[in-house]
């Protein structure tokens, strides 16, 4: 009696057995790594992905000028909030200079893209060289500060860092050829690619959209690009090394991981994103006044990781979200609240300035103790209730 032959039967009944999947009706279950290292690994991801971006690209047609433009800078805000992430979240290593890289693109970009003849020194470059430009001075400089991390590490890194938001500072106060000088600042340059004007309404031929729909539009566009480039740097090999980094620097070292090199990287390209969210972010605003880059701008960045959620993508962009968000909402509480003053010299306990910066600080006193996963987490325990309702474990 012969013995069947059962060496290709997974391969008859499954012809791409070469090739693992999950069963249908399986999407959870993982058969190789790389199904469980996808970057949108599950129908509900690839759906809800797909979903939100058709949703931002309807936006601009749905609210009002005003709303879009804090939206926008929401968007923009972002891309520096992902940056401080992958700097903070991921490699653990604790920064206060945000502000001095924001700086440092905002002031490349205008210098480059700049009108070449007008009172302050400008080049007047395109798009194309003013942008990458502003990321890799900023990279540049967050090269000279990663040596540094590797000798410190916590509160004394914080105080480094913090040391670096002061000298830039006072750098950019005084350059007044470059800056403009405190009170008077430059004016940022247009966001013009291709021949279309996006920062004029109207620029978009055949298109008859406003300024503040048309830069909605470009922002969403870079927040995916980065987002995405984001999320792959945390799920290489780069960013399992960050966070062996964040987790225990010793027993990286121990591994085999350069802590050096991962180090620097990771200030190198936080500040990569730092310098071209300055440079996008101001385009929004349109002057650029050096007094802005100050410690409150580093503060408000780390509150965008901390509410919004630490070492994830999708937290930052929540986070940035809301924190831009918060001077609109203070201002609202003003209308409503009668102690609470809309103008700086108007009477009342306090003014909406003062209110918004009240508001930054209990909110990261609350999330710290209530949440420490922050918005991402809120939305990890609705989306856990969901799946598993009616059953409360």
């Amino acid at each position: 009696m012969t013995t069947p032959n059962t060496s290709n039967i997974g391969a008859r009944a499954y012809p791409t057995a070469g090739k693992p999947r999950p069963p249908r009706g399986r999407a959870l279950l993982r058969t190789s790594y790389a199904q469980d290292m996808a970057l949108l690994n599950t129908p509900a991801k690839r759906w809800s992905t797909l979903a939100l971006i058709v949703a931002g690209f309807l936006t601009p047609l749905l609210i009002t000028d005003d709303l879009l433009q804090v939206l926008t800078l929401g968007l923009f805000a972002a891309i520096g909030a992902i940056g401080l992430n992958l700097v903070t979240g991921y490699a653990g290593q604790v920064s206060l200079g945000h502000a001095f890289f924001l700086g440092l693109g905002a002031y490349t970009a205008a210098v480059l893209g700049g009108d070449a003849e007008g009172r302050l020194l400008g080049l007047g470059m395109p798009m194309y060289i003013w942008l990458p430009a502003a990321g890799l001075v900023a990279a540049a400089a967050g090269l000279l500060i990663g040596p540094i991390a590797v000798r410190l590490r916590g509160l004394y890194l914080a105080i480094v860092t913090l040391g670096v938001v002061f000298l830039g500072l006072h750098i950019f106060r005084e350059a007044n050829t470059l800056t403009g000088g405190p009170g008077v600042g430059r004016r940022a340059p247009d966001l013009e690619l291709f021949g279309i004007n996006f920062s004029a309404s109207g620029g978009i031929p055949g298109v008859d959209w406003t300024r503040d729909q048309q830069l909605f539009l470009v922002a969403l566009v870079f927040l995916v690009i980065f987002g995405v480039a984001a999320r792959n740097i945390a799920r290489s090999g780069v960013g399992r090394a960050f966070s062996a980094i964040r987790d225990r620097d010793v027993a990286a070292a121990v591994i085999g991981v350069d802590l050096t090199a991962h180090k620097v990287l990771a200030f190198a390209l936080s500040s990569f994103y730092a310098g071209v969210c300055g440079a996008l972010y101001y385009t929004v605003v349109r002057v650029i006044e050096p007094t802005s880059f100050d410690l409150l701008l580093s503060v408000q960045f780390l509150a965008m990781i901390l509410i919004g959620g630490v070492a994830t993508i999708s937290g930052a962009i929540m986070g940035a979200i809301f924190i831009t968000a918060l001077g609109r909402i203070a201002i609202e509480i003003a209308h409503v609240v009668p102690f609470v003053s809309s103008s700086v010299t108007g009477g009342g306990l306090f003014n909406v300035f003062q209110l918004e910066g009240i508001l930054y600080g209990l909110l990261i006193i609350v999330f710290l103790i209530a949440e420490p996963r922050g918005l991402y987490g809120i939305w990890i325990r609705i989306r856990n209730y969901w799946k598993g309702w009616p059953f409360s474990y």
